[in-house]
């Protein structure tokens, strides 16, 4: 049975709904993504924060769940983390992505049985939602940031660019474009939906 871990990797949030702060917005949208980690059935689950975030961390995290504290809010750092904890596999996350549903997430892991690397692409908005990698990590994969990566720049330093594999998109709720197209009919995003007042 392969080792994997889905890591919620904290990221700044730079927008938040009108009435709603900034902060609590944040906790809210990582603490849906994380109580979805918690219950996947596929992969172990666990969070990275950076040292200002990793009090949010502890807040927002089950009973046992690991905490990476990295350097950067960057993909390298939490992937050389769960490397060091023993896992063969190993998927960053943006906590940003409210109510992505697991179907989402197996499709990003799923690819590893014959690729080093899979990418989700985070839609009209840009960025990565994640990037799975068979561990170790393969030399040639450069460190990037979920915000302003895209399938692309994962791939250049790639010696073949089919070595790197985009899976389905899903959106972040980063604007109010993004916000506008949540479906209340879609399970999950307990916290986030009580935020929103529905």
């Amino acid at each position: 049975m392969t080792r994997r871990v889905v890591v919620a990797l904290l990221t700044p949030v730079a927008w938040s709904p009108p009435g709603v702060g900034l902060g609590a917005w944040r906790a809210a949208l990582a603490e849906d993504v994380v109580d979805l980690l918690a219950r996947l059935a596929q992969a172990e689950p666990a969070i990275a924060a950076t040292s200002g975030d990793v009090a949010l961390a502890r807040e927002i995290s089950w009973p046992g769940m690991p905490i990476y504290e990295v350097a950067s809010a960057t993909v390298l750092p939490v992937l050389a983390a769960a490397e060091k904890d023993g896992f063969e596999q190993a998927a960053v996350l943006a906590a940003d992505a409210a109510d992505v549903p697991g179907m989402i997430l197996g499709k990003l892991l799923r690819p590893l049985s014959s690729k080093p690397i899979a990418v989700a692409p985070s839609g009209q908005g840009g960025g990565l939602l994640g990037v799975a990698v068979n561990l170790p990590v393969p030399g040639w994969l450069a460190d990037v940031d979920l915000d302003s990566a895209t399938p692309m720049t994962v791939r250049r330093g790639a010696p073949q660019p089919s070595l790197v594999e985009s899976t389905p998109e899903w959106r972040r709720l980063r604007g109010a474009a993004e916000l506008a197209t949540l479906d209340p009919a879609l399970e999950g995003w307990e916290n986030t939906r009580a935020l929103l007042g529905g």
